[in-house]
Formats: C-alpha cells, structure tokens, sequence
C-alpha cells in the first residue's frame, strides 16, 4: 500500500512537503506542488482522512445539535449554517436529538474524540453545567443567547421580540390576546413569552395559551382549542408560520374574517406565510445560521446579537 513516504521518494521531496500538499499548505513551491501532485496521479494515491486529519490538527467538519428535522424555525437555521460551511469549504453533520438529553451528550462526546472540530447548538436540552465541560475539547456556539465566556453565541433577543409583537397586537386595539408555543414552560423562549405577555396584558388567562404547537396541523389543532372559547381572543401569536397558517385554516372554517374577527401574527417569515399572507416576526434565523458558523470555524466566543423585525401583512 502506498504511503506518503513512497511518494516522497519517488518525487524527491521530503515527507513534511507531501504532507504540506496534501493539505494544501501556502507555502509549497510550484516546482515541488507539482511534482507531488504528479506523482500522486501516477502512484493513484488516496490519502487517509483520518491520517490527514491527525497531521492537519482539524478535521474540517462541523456538527449542528438540532432538535428537530422538517421544522421551518430549525431548517431555516440550517440552511445559514450550510450557506456559510459551502462557502469556507467545511462539511456539516446534522445530529438531531428530539430534545432527548442523552443523545445530546453522546453528541457532544463527538468532540472529546476528535471527530468533529465544533458543534452548534441550535436548541439545547441539557443544562449549561452539563454542556461547558466539552468546551475543552472544542469549539462550542450556541443559537441561543449565553452569558458563558467559553460559548460563543449568534442570538435573537426574544424577550425584545415577544414584548415588541405583543405590544404591536395592544397598539392595534387588543386585549384578548393569545399565543401558541412549542415546548412548555421547561423553555427559556416559553418563559420569556410569558413574561413579556405579563408586561404588556397582565396576568395570563391559561387557556389562552397552547403548546407543542410545530406544524401546520398543530396549529389547525390550536385553532380548535382557542377559537371556541367562549371568551374568544381577538389576536393570535403563533410561534411560526406554519402554526399561524392552520389557525387561519381553522378561523376561515367556522366562517371568520381575518382581520376582522381575529388577527393572527406568525413568526419566522415563512414560505406558506408570505403565501397565506400572514403578518410575521422575521427573527432573520437564516442569518444567525451563517454568524454561527463564522463563530465555530474562528473559533470565536464573541456574542452576536441578530436584529428582528415585525412584517405586516393582511391578517393583522
């Protein structure tokens, strides 16, 4: 089996300059680089990743610890993050993990052995205290805001967000308001909703709030439960487009008009939201896919913070 020392003989070179060129290293003549590369053709050498990797100090490969597959929120995230790995010639693995706590550490264990060089957490389900020990073994980024010096983040300011949508649905005359989440109130994005709903109405009325909404169906679902109360809510915040467009679904089957009769604001600026017309938060989540993945491959811990915006349309 051919080795990088057969093909430095054979190219009279030294080892060190094979490996220089295998990893395409600046500082390797032309002359040389060419008649490695000759010789490499000729000898039809494949050279082992691994071994690569072990000279290289890196591996080029970048996890991302997403929850859930087939979630606009998460895959628009993704798609930053594959936007920006394409661009700076790394390849992604996808672990998702169903917010189940164990495979996120086995994930995570992928560091300490050296397979991947960083992850992004995208959503956690772990504590913190069980997550920083990895930072050790490489780089760790989070999509979620951290006050932790080892963590570099990309990060909404939801809280902001929550207060500035509420506080639009109040300036266009509403009281009743009531909004959709995803996880309960295990969910930091939970809690901050809640609390910003405490700031800008009050006390909540429990019904008027619905979990484990993700989908389109979820949201037909929420529609069900929130628009046949008998103190019915004017207004809908729906923690993605998808869910805001089967409340709307559901609204225009027992005959509501939107906006007339209930508004509805979505989140995240969604394909079937823009086509459903559907007024929406746009927390520019493509956006902090590519600033995350800038941070893991730099190995930053620098905080960025991701600018949101309201955009209305007819369903407000």
């Amino acid at each position: 089996m051919t080795n990088i020392s057969d093909i430095a003989k054979r190219a009279g070179v030294s080892v060190t300059t094979v490996s220089r060129v295998l990893n395409n290293h600046k500082y390797v003549s032309s002359e040389k680089r060419l008649a490695v590369q000759k010789v490499i053709e000729e000898m039809n050498y494949t050279p082992n990743k691994n071994a690569v990797d072990l000279i290289r100090g890196e591996t080029k490969m970048i996890g991302v610890i997403i929850p859930y597959n087939n979630n606009q929120a998460f895959d628009q995230m993704l798609h930053g993050i594959l936007n920006k790995s394409i661009e700076r010639d790394y390849s992604v693995t996808v672990l998702p993990t169903k917010y189940n706590k164990e495979k996120e550490i086995s994930y995570l264990s992928m560091l300490k052995n050296k397979f991947l060089d960083g992850i992004i957490l995208t959503s956690r389900a772990n504590d913190w205290n069980k997550i920083l020990p990895f930072t050790k073994y490489g780089s760790i980024v989070s999509c979620e805001y951290t006050d932790h010096p080892e963590v570099g983040c990309a990060f909404i300011d939801r809280y902001s967000s929550f207060i500035e949508a509420f506080q639009y649905l109040k300036n266009k005359g509403h009281t009743k308001v009531a909004f959709t989440t995803a996880r309960g109130k295990e969910s930091t994005s939970t809690v901050q909703i809640l609390a910003a709903y405490k700031e800008i109405f009050g006390d909540l009325p429990i019904e008027y709030n619905v979990s484990e909404c993700y989908s389109f169906e979820d949201g037909y679902n929420a529609g069900i439960k929130l628009l046949n109360l008998e103190k019915r809510p004017t207004a809908v915040y729906a923690n993605g487009d998808e869910v805001a467009c089967g409340i709307y679904q559901y609204a225009k089957t027992i005959n509501l008009e939107i906006p007339k009769d209930v508004s509805i604001l979505g989140q995240e600026n969604q394909p079937m939201g823009v086509g459903m017309n559907i007024s929406t938060v746009d927390h520019q989540l493509i956006k902090a896919g590519e600033c995350a993945c800038d941070l893991i491959i730099d190995k930053s811990k620098q905080k960025i913070k991701i600018p949101f915006r309201i955009i209305e349309r007819q369903s407000t």
